[in-house]
């Protein structure tokens, strides 16, 4: 009975109960640098470029997977496990790198190891978990999610930038401002779940806790 209503996004961080590296915490910023161009080189770009005519175009690669599914699910009723799964992978290293850059880990984040980050997706049964018709409208019932994360992600960058201070001077990170950003990535996983990865179709909660 518990297991069946978790949600079928779960985020956590490991807290580091222990003194935190001050030096990589102080250049945070330029040391995320190489990982950031890694994540970016697989999480999507746009190419724009003119052409003797004067007409432009634009390509799209990489990312999460969001087209395909949609189509799957519309019309085969399917969820390809492989898509699900590079979409999974993705969203597991992209968090890794945000939790790094919000200073939750010194650890520099990998390319395939979890770490102390953790995020579980349950792979959905399309034909029997998923309504067919929702992803085309999942993205619209999810606004007033986007407007509430705006917010709380304008003050997740203001409680990074305090416990920067508090890590550099004590080498901890206060743990309640630890909580409010893990909750902030927690609420935000749950959200790109539902309207871009598609895998379930439980409106995500308004909360920040699990």
């Amino acid at each position: 009975m518990q297991q069946a209503a978790l949600y079928p996004i779960r985020f956590s961080v490991d807290y580091p109960d222990r003194e935190l590296n001050r030096w990589t915490t102080f250049a945070r910023l330029l040391l995320a640098i190489p990982i950031v161009v890694v994540l970016a080189s697989i999480g999507g770009g746009t190419w724009q470029w003119t052409t003797h005519h004067g007409s432009s175009g634009v390509a799209a690669a990489g990312g999460l997977l969001f087209l395909g599914p949609l189509l799957m699910i519309l019309f085969r009723r399917k969820y390809p496990r492989w898509w699900f799964d590079w979409s999974r992978e993705l969203s597991r290293f992209s968090n890794r790198v945000s939790a790094y850059i919000a200073l939750m880990d010194d650890h520099y984040p990998s390319t395939d190891d979890q770490q102390s980050v953790h995020l579980d997706i349950d792979y959905p049964d399309a034909a029997r978990d998923l309504n067919r018709w929702l992803p085309l409208v999942k993205w619209f019932l999810a606004i007033p999610h986007y407007v509430v994360l705006f917010f709380l992600e304008v003050a997740a960058v203001f409680a990074v930038l305090i416990a920067w201070f508090a890590i550099l001077f004590t080498g901890r990170y206060p743990r309640k401002l630890f909580g409010f950003v893990e909750g902030v990535m927690r609420w935000h996983n749950r959200v790109m779940g539902y309207a871009f990865l598609l895998v379930t179709d439980r409106y995500p909660a308004f909360r920040l806790s699990a």
